[in-house]
C-alpha cells in the first residue's frame, strides 16, 4: 500500500479519513477475487466474529463458519460450556442449517420464542425425529400464547433430500414458491433447514473447515488466572484459534501468558492483544503470538478515548502494526472502528489479514441476546461492551459482594446499548453479503484477485470530512 501523495501526513487516520484510488484492473468480475486468508486461521473470508458476549454465541458461530469466517467464543464463559459449544458448531452440516425443532405439545409461547434465533424466522415440528409441520410467526399471531403448535401448524410442508445439491435445492423452492424447506434423510428424520438465499450462498462461499471437515470455531482466555490450563483445554475441546485477550495488551501479563501458552505447544494458531504501536507487535510476537490483534478504543461499546484519552486512529494503528507483523513473518486483525464495508476493504489494504467485528453483528437474528421490540415497531438486540459494568458483573460473580461492587466503580465502556436489525438485512449472513460484495468490488478496482495483491495495489488518499460526506448515499432523495 502507498499514500497517492507520499510520504503521507504527518498525524494519524481513521478509517473515515481514507480513500482508496482506483487504478487500471485487468479483474473481470468480483466472482475473480479470493478472499480467503493466509495467517493459519483458515478462514476463506478475512472476517472474525468478536469475542464480546452480546455477539458471539453458538448460532453466530455455526452460521459465519459456514460463509468461511471464524467467530471467537468469549473468555467470561466457563471452559465445559465452551467445549459444549465447539463440539455443537463442529457438529453442524457445512450446507444445511441447524433447525428451530418443537414437539407438537409445545405451545405458541414456545414458538415465539425460538423462531426470532434464526433469520428464516421458522420452527419446524417434528415426532420422533420426523416433520411433520412447519410453524411461522405468521401462524402465531392473534393466538392464545398457550395454544399448542400443531393446532396452528402448516401440514406436509415441502421437504429436500439431504444428497439435493443447491442448485436443484434452489430451483425446487422457486418453483414451489417456497423461501424456507426442511433436509430430510432417506429415513425421513429431520437433518437441516435451506432456504432459497442459503442455496445461493453455499455456490458462493466455502465453509471454513478444519482437517477433519468440520466447521471452525475459535475461543477466547483472559490473562489472569492458569491461562496455560485454560488454552490447553480449549485446544483439547476442538479449538481451531486460541486468542489471548486483553484490553490493554502491551503489559507484563499479557506477555507472560502468552509465553505460558507458548509453552503448552498449542497445535493452534494464537492470536494475542490489542495492541497499536510496533513495540506493542513485537514483544507480543516475541512472546509467542502468530496473530496480533489491533486496536484500542474505536468498538462502538468502547469508552476507552473518552474516558482516559487513550488510544489511536485505527487506520493508522493498523498500517503500522501490520507492516511491523509481516517484517516478522506474521498477521495482524483489525479489531473494531467498522461501520461500514468501506471500512473493511481499507483494513485490509492497510494489511490486515482479518478484520473483527462485533457490535456491527450484534444486530441480528443469530446474536445470542433475545429479540426485542421498541414502541415503534422495530427490532433490536442488547449489546454492551466487554469493559462496561454488566460484563464487569459476569466475569466477577464468584467474588464477593464487596469486591464485585468496588471492581464496578471503575467500569469502561456502555452497559447497555440497542442494536437495531436492519430491515433488510436481519441476518447476519446479509451482513457478510454486503461485506464481501464491497471487499470483492475494492480488490477489482484496485486490479487485485486477492487479498495480498489489495495491499500490495491499493493507492490511499486522505480526505476531508466534507470529502467523506459526499460520498454517502442520499437515502431519501434530495
Amino acid at each position: 500500500m502507498r499514500f497517492v501523495n507520499e510520504p503521507g501526513p504527518g498525524y494519524d487516520l481513521t478509517y473515515n479519513d481514507v480513500f482508496m484510488v482506483p487504478r487500471r484492473s485487468d479483474v473481470a468480475s468480483r466472482y475473480d477475487v479470493d478472499l480467503s486468508t493466509s495467517d493459519g486461521s483458515g478462514t476463506t473470508i478475512p472476517l472474525v466474529v468478536s469475542n464480546m458476549t452480546a455477539v458471539s454465541g453458538r448460532r453466530m458461530a455455526e452460521t459465519v463458519a459456514r460463509r468461511g469466517g471464524v467467530a471467537v467464543v468469549p473468555q467470561d464463559i466457563p471452559i465445559p460450556v465452551v467445549a459444549e459449544v465447539i463440539s455443537w458448531v463442529k457438529r453442524r452440516h457445512l450446507v444445511f442449517d441447524t433447525a428451530i425443532t418443537l414437539e407438537p405439545h409445545q405451545t405458541v409461547s414456545d414458538a415465539m420464542a425460538l423462531i426470532p434465533k434464526r433469520a428464516h424466522r421458522a420452527a419446524f415440528v417434528v415426532e420422533e425425529g420426523r416433520v411433520v409441520g412447519v410453524v411461522t410467526e405468521d401462524d402465531c399471531r392473534s393466538v392464545d400464547r398457550f395454544t399448542q403448535v400443531h393446532q396452528v401448524m402448516s401440514v406436509n410442508p415441502l421437504t429436500l433430500p439431504d444428497t439435493v445439491d443447491p442448485r436443484a435445492a434452489f430451483d425446487l423452492l422457486d418453483s414451489a414458491r417456497r423461501r424456507v424447506a426442511p433436509v430430510v434423510a432417506a429415513d425421513g428424520r429431520l437433518r437441516g433447514v435451506l432456504t432459497r438465499t442459503a442455496a445461493l450462498r453455499s455456490t458462493l462461499y466455502e465453509p471454513a473447515v478444519d482437517g477433519q471437515g468440520r466447521l471452525r470455531v475459535a475461543a477466547a482466555v483472559g490473562v489472569n488466572g492458569d491461562v496455560a490450563a485454560k488454552a490447553a483445554a480449549l485446544v483439547e475441546a476442538g479449538a481451531d484459534v486460541l486468542v489471548v485477550d486483553t484490553a490493554h495488551g502491551h503489559q507484563d501479563r499479557m506477555v507472560e501468558a502468552l509465553r505460558a501458552v507458548r509453552k503448552t505447544s498449542p497445535t493452534v494458531p494464537v492470536a494475542a492483544g490489542n495492541v497499536v504501536s510496533e513495540e506493542g507487535v513485537r514483544e507480543l510476537v516475541d512472546a509467542g503470538a502468530d496473530i496480533v490483534k489491533v486496536g484500542v478504543g474505536p468498538g462502538a461499546m468502547c469508552t476507552t478515548r473518552m474516558m482516559t484519552g487513550v488510544g489511536r486512529p485505527q487506520f493508522s494503528a493498523v498500517l503500522e502494526c501490520s507492516a511491523t507483523a509481516r517484517e516478522l513473518g506474521r498477521h495482524v486483525w483489525a479489531d473494531g472502528g467498522v461501520r461500514y464495508p468501506r471500512d473493511v476493504a481499507l483494513a485490509l489494504a492497510a494489511g490486515a489479514s482479518s478484520v473483527m467485528i462485533g457490535s456491527w453483528f450484534a444486530g441480528t437474528h443469530e446474536s445470542p441476546g433475545d429479540l426485542h421490540v421498541d414502541a415503534d415497531g422495530r427490532a433490536y438486540k442488547e449489546s454492551f461492551g466487554m469493559a462496561s459494568a454488566r460484563a464487569v458483573a459476569l466475569r466477577t460473580s464468584t467474588d464477593t459482594a464487596f469486591d464485585r461492587a468496588r471492581k464496578g466503580l471503575y467500569e469502561e465502556g456502555i452497559s447497555s446499548s440497542r442494536m437495531y436489525l436492519e430491515r433488510d438485512r436481519p441476518g447476519v449472513e446479509d451482513l457478510i453479503d454486503q461485506i464481501c460484495a464491497g471487499v470483492r468490488s475494492a480488490c477489482t478496482y484496485a486490479g487485485a484477485r486477492s487479498l495480498e495483491e489489495l495491499h500490495q495495489n491499493a493507492v490511499i488518499g486522505i480526505q476531508s470530512a466534507a470529502g467523506f460526506h459526499e460520498g454517502r448515499p442520499l437515502p431519501t432523495g434530495w
